[in-house]
């Protein structure tokens, strides 16, 4: 579903270039959920960004369903760490605005289904300053279903929540992946978090990022893994790889 071959990431020209990423290949199965951590500033959100078509790499190809991304394409959406809500529409507008942006009509009835999903049902009218903090987060992913993606790329959906908060949404997106079957990456920088949602969990270098280990987690799946030793010990196993890559 996603391939990243020899990926290469640059920003700027001569003395002022910075390599985001350098040489890095990574692959994601149909209907797999893989995590990424690393390094702050490792090139993560660069990766994801090309992959949702909004960034151009200096070398190497993302592929999804083996077509090179060259732009925005409508069976993948990004969900961003700060919602991105527009502070003057209503729920109901925010989870339709991809779609009214794509040009697609009759959503009615698809952006009903999501916001039930996510627990938004009654609060369609209501604005985003009049939402808890994981409300709107729960709105800003109703937007990204609301498009059907086959891939949905997340970046830090749950930063900066508290713990209740976090862990109630990734029960959620771990509940939608299994009902929607959805191809999902999904950058983090908690490692309980990538252990509680990654099949697989890519570690990253320091910038430039490479991909250090690759991190099989066949016991993910169930919110009851988060209370097994074999969590515990991914989640163990995940600090001393990071700490070797420092």
């Amino acid at each position: 579903m996603i391939e990243l071959a020899e990926l290469s990431i640059a920003y700027g020209r001569g003395p002022s270039k910075v390599s985001a990423a350098e040489g890095l290949s990574l692959f994601v199965d149909s209907y797999e959920l893989v995590a990424v951590v690393g390094p702050s500033g490792c090139g993560k959100t660069s990766v994801l960004m090309v992959l949702a078509g909004l960034l151009r790499p200096s070398q190497g190809q993302a592929r999804i369903y083996g077509e090179e991304v060259r732009g925005i394409r409508r069976d993948v959406a990004l969900i961003l760490q700060d919602a991105g809500l527009l502070p003057w529409k209503t729920v109901w507008q925010n989870a339709e605005l991809a779609l009214r942006i794509q040009g697609q009509k009759d959503s009615r009835e698809r952006v009903d289904e999501v916001l039930h999903q996510l627990g938004l049902t009654g609060f369609e009218s209501r604005f985003p300053g009049e939402l808890s903090e994981g409300m709107k987060r729960r709105v800003g992913i109703a937007r990204a279903l609301a498009l059907q993606p086959r891939v949905l790329l997340m970046d830090e959906p749950m930063a900066n929540l508290d713990s209740l908060t976090r862990e109630h949404i990734q029960n959620l997106i771990l509940t939608l992946w299994r009902e929607m079957g959805f191809t999902g990456l999904l950058v983090t920088h908690d490692m309980e978090e990538a252990v509680f949602l990654g099949q697989r969990i890519a570690v990253f270098s320091p910038r430039p990022a490479r991909v250090v280990e690759i991190v099989d987690n066949p016991g993910m799946g169930t919110v009851e893994y988060r209370g097994t030793p074999e969590f515990m010990a991914k989640v163990a196993h995940l600090r001393e790889v990071l700490g070797g890559s420092s």
